[in-house]
């Protein structure tokens, strides 16, 4: 499979895209954040982010 073809989500704290990994097959629809980093950060609100 191309990555393009790859399903796609919006990580919850930083609100980047990322790309479904073979990792998550299994628990897709539970993950919620890109990274380890995110995971463990607070959530941060939208204004923050317009900075």
């Amino acid at each position: 499979m191309k990555k393009a073809h790859l399903p796609e989500k919006i990580c919850a704290v930083c609100g980047r895209p990322f790309t479904w990994r073979r990792r998550w097959a299994r628990c897709w629809e539970e993950v919620r954040y890109c990274s380890e980093r995110c995971r463990r950060s607070p959530p941060q609100r939208q204004a923050q982010h317009q900075r």
